[in-house]
């Protein structure tokens, strides 16, 4: 062990995983590099832990680094025990997790380390869209191995151990750990780098397994638990959620439980598991700010497709405005909105939208609208859906009548109540088609289990 703090390799699986389920893969793999007098260093199980076992029953596997064993360095046997556990888990159809405490590249082993570090890449590329890779940062995750880690679905990372980086925080040009760390959670988490930041391994390995029991095997794994939430419950107050659209989802969600992924990161949209009636839903939520940004869009971007490769229905609750303006974002914006509108349109699953406030411009258009392919979009009462909001539009329809009129306030009241009841009015859309159902904001919970049921999910 790196320090007397943390588990050892073989103590974090056995806390991961049902009791007594693990069964360990290659134990007597070691080394066969001899440079450097590699041939008098002892290196059990070549730094790294490998096997499957269960979680809640589920089939999983996993690999676990050995801080204790050079560092948990990878050589080229510790890479080549990590790909042939993916090899089986791609056969059994089963997750990959992976505990991560490692020094980065054996140096002593050169080439062959390097090539091992391109053997896990290419296996978990291979796997990407099959089964569900996780990663869980509980010591150094560096160089390559950060590399590798972000090459998997979802990363967790203990804030008072975990490190990841590229480059450490004193090799940045300008910086040094003191002025900036940027290796820790925090800093990784607000770059969009970690899902979950943990107080701690025992809260990794815990949220590991609630992410675990809620995912999908597999991209043919069907999914489905019992639960004894009612289905017809309501949710009494829930319009005043809708400023909180975390918040808003564990109250629709079975048990009040949403796992919500990148919580750190672009905080204008939300993204989270949960489940309605037993059934895994994906949801996507414009933020309390009510705009789209660059970051939101891919984050929103990359989670759609992978709920897409799985089979997961994705639910979002729309409530935008604009788009985030500034110059850095008048750089990036244009591209990312384009790329969130192809994950929504190209997505096959089953897609609901859910307007629960303001829905301008072609912002909405972007967040699951059904001109580009939602399957099924309610309203609640007392939405809005325009080209813009009402003031803004007055302001440049009757820009010269307005500035013409005795009283200029009154007369821009006046038009913007007029344009907002024949525009913006969420009937309005209804009265076209664009919107299928205006419903009550409590009912919203039970509105979207009849819409799973209706695409056949439990």
């Amino acid at each position: 062990m790196s320090n007397s703090a943390k588990m050892s390799a073989r103590q974090r699986i056995e806390t991961l995983v049902d009791p007594n389920s693990f069964v360990e893969i290659g134990g007597l793999v070691t080394k066969r590099n001899t440079d450097f007098n590699m041939q008098e260093k002892s290196v059990p199980a070549d730094g790294v832990i490998t096997g499957y076992g269960l979680i809640d029953s589920g089939l999983v596997y996993v690999y676990s680094q050995d801080a204790a064993a050079m560092n948990g360095s990878v050589g080229e046997m510790h890479a080549k025990k990590i790909a042939r556990l993916y090899e089986m888990a791609v056969k059994a159809g089963a997750p990959v997790i992976g505990l991560i405490d490692c020094a980065g590249v054996r140096v002593q082993e050169a080439v062959d380390a390097l090539a091992g570090f391109g053997e896990i890449y290419i296996s978990k590329v291979k796997a990407s869209g099959v089964i569900p890779q996780i990663s869980a940062i509980l010591g150094s995750c560096g160089g390559g191995v950060a590399v590798s880690s972000l090459l998997g679905d979802f990363t967790f990372m203990d804030a008072q151990n975990g490190k990841m980086f590229v480059n450490s925080p004193n090799a940045i040009d300008g910086n040094s750990v003191e002025k900036c760390d940027t290796a820790d959670a925090a800093f990784q988490a607000e770059a969009g780098n970690v899902d979950f930041v943990c107080d701690g391994e025992a809260d990794v390995l815990a949220q590991i397994r609630s992410l675990v029991q809620i995912l999908p095997a597999n991209f043919e794994d069907l999914g489905g638990k019992d639960t004894e939430d009612d289905m017809n419950r309501i949710i009494p107050g829930f319009d005043g959620l809708v400023p909180d659209p975390a918040a808003a989802l564990a109250q629709i969600a079975d048990n009040q439980v949403f796992l919500e992924t990148k919580k750190q990161f672009a905080k204008d949209m939300v993204t989270g598991f949960m489940t309605l009636n037993g059934g895994t839903v994906g949801a996507v939520a414009n933020g309390g700010e009510a705009v789209l940004s660059t970051a939101g869009c891919k984050k929103a971007e990359k989670f759609i497709y992978f709920c897409d490769a799985f089979g997961i229905p994705v639910v979002t609750l729309t409530n935008v405005k604009c788009y985030a303006s500034s110059m850095e974002e008048e750089k990036t914006i244009g591209q990312a909105v384009a790329d969130l509108t192809c994950a929504f349109a190209s997505a096959e699953v089953p897609k609901v939208n859910v307007i629960t406030g303001e829905a301008f411009g072609s912002a909405y258009v972007a967040m699951n609208s059904k001109h580009i392919g939602a399957d099924l979009v309610l309203a609640l009462e007392g939405a809005k859906v325009g080209v813009m909001d009402a003031k803004s539009a007055v302001q440049i329809m009757y820009e010269d009548e307005i500035a013409k009129a005795s009283d200029t306030k009154a007369a821009l009241e006046e038009k913007t109540k007029e344009f907002d009841e024949m525009q913006c009015n969420v009937k309005m859309a209804a009265n076209r088609g664009y919107v299928d159902n205006i419903i009550e904001g409590p009912e919203i919970r039970k509105q979207l289990i009849y819409a799973m049921q209706m695409f056949g999910m439990r």
